[in-house]
């Protein structure tokens, strides 16, 4: 993330006032249970934590309260507690029941319904949405009578993560460690979605696209594939079936996102136009190259003191090729990046292109375009209806463009 002001001023919380109930059970993992409460805390959340008598062995109960601002519980019987009725209250106040890490004994006890500590109780008596992340060696993992209550959890709609892949604590290699912090966020964020998104097929394209000259260098632009990544992430979240096809760039795709990366302009023609038929909706926020070297030397082009000239080609319109194939029903939006008469640009371009929406920025604004992680644009509909947004974080961009897709689509919320 850059460090800037335009940054500072807009400080990413995606889990603003939303109530997280916390489960922290027996396993070498729960130190990075702490860690990621800090963190869901930083994001907004209100976060309560509860811990079995085997979790609190590995890390203190005082280091959650400090971390959350909560009282960190571990039984039902303390006497400081406010209430006899503790299990009840936590379990009408909170929004998602989260169990980091899950152990053996925990994913056994709730696929049973068994009930002897505050944590399994809390489990029973809270009646929203549950994910459990289970953590622990491979082979226990892998085991057929874990695997049996993981399935068992999981025919009751309760979601179990699937472990990462890599090395444990003991030198054991397989399916058993924490996701990372990104991949537990992304599936806290979908629990708590509203799903309004449900049923749809979205693709998204994503990030810039490279032109060869030889095999050293191309011509490229500065996306950095951002926007196209929020779109992808936040309508997964929305519960739509993504797919994402995007040019090179640095990020990490979750791993619950489907995506197709590509190199060329002419690569991703074929693979969009390829995917056309069967997407509700087509989202296409990169950053096509629009010029391609005419031909592609296969030996490295070496330095003259005379200088180098590059002939160049026009890449197919992609957008414009989608716009002739539109089928009834379908939405095509558009993205559209200038640096002058930018409602006017983009509305022809909408136009021309047969585009239901166009999202369009002006990239000399500071905050706003290539590389930033917050984005300043315009809505524009095909009725010439403007929605100005203001300078938010790139994800808050996308959630406005989806839900502008979905009173396009009528759809519910």
């Amino acid at each position: 993330m850059q460090n800037n002001n335009c940054q500072e001023k807009h400080i990413f919380r995606p889990l603003d006032g939303r109530k997280i109930l916390f489960g922290v059970s027996g396993g070498i993992a729960a130190y990075k249970a702490a860690d990621f409460c800090r963190n869901l805390v930083k994001l907004g959340a209100q976060v309560r934590v509860v811990l079995t008598k085997n979790g609190a062995r590995f890390v203190s109960p005082l280091t959650f309260s400090a971390l959350t601002g909560h009282k960190a519980l571990t039984s039902m019987f303390h006497d400081d507690l406010a209430s006899p009725m503790t299990h009840i209250e936590l379990a009408k106040w909170a929004e998602l029941f989260v169990i980091l890490p899950a152990s053996a004994d925990i994913i056994g006890k709730t696929a049973c319904g068994i009930a002897d500590d505050l944590l399994t109780t809390l489990f029973l008596a809270f009646n929203g949405k549950k994910l459990l992340f289970p953590a622990m060696n491979p082979a226990m993992f892998e085991n057929p009578i874990v695997q049996d209550n993981i399935s068992r959890l999981r025919a009751k709609a309760i979601t179990v993560a699937e472990p990462a892949k890599g090395t444990v604590v003991c030198g054991d290699t397989g399916r058993g460690r924490l996701p990372d912090f990104e991949e537990v966020l992304f599936l806290i964020r979908k629990s708590l979605a509203n799903n309004d998104l449900k049923g749809l097929n979205i693709l998204v394209t994503s990030g810039p696209t490279r032109e060869p000259i030889d095999p050293i260098r191309f011509i490229s632009n500065r996306s950095s594939g951002k926007m196209g990544l929020a779109l992808a992430t936040v309508a997964s979240m929305r519960g739509a079936r993504v797919h994402l096809v995007t040019g090179p760039t640095c990020l990490n795709i979750p791993s619950h996102i489907s995506y197709t990366k590509i190199e060329t302009a002419k690569e991703m023609a074929k693979q969009v136009l390829s995917e056309q038929k069967g997407m509700d909706v087509i989202i296409m926020a990169a950053a096509v190259a629009d010029y391609a070297p005419k031909t592609f030397s296969k030996s490295k082009i070496k330095k003259e003191s005379s200088g180098m000239t590059l002939e160049l080609e026009q890449t197919s319109d992609i957008l414009l090729e989608l716009g002739k194939h539109k089928r009834a029903g379908q939405l095509l939006v558009g993205f559209c990046a200038e640096t002058e008469n930018l409602i006017e640009n983009a509305f022809k371009k909408l136009q021309k292109k047969n585009l239901d929406l166009i999202v369009a920025n002006n990239v000399t604004e500071p905050g706003a375009g290539f590389d930033w992680d917050t984005n300043k644009v315009f809505i524009i509909d095909s009725d010439e209806n403007v929605e100005e947004l203001p300078l938010l974080h790139k994800e808050d961009v996308a959630d406005r463009i989806l839900d502008k897709i979905r009173d396009v689509l009528s759809l519910e919320v």
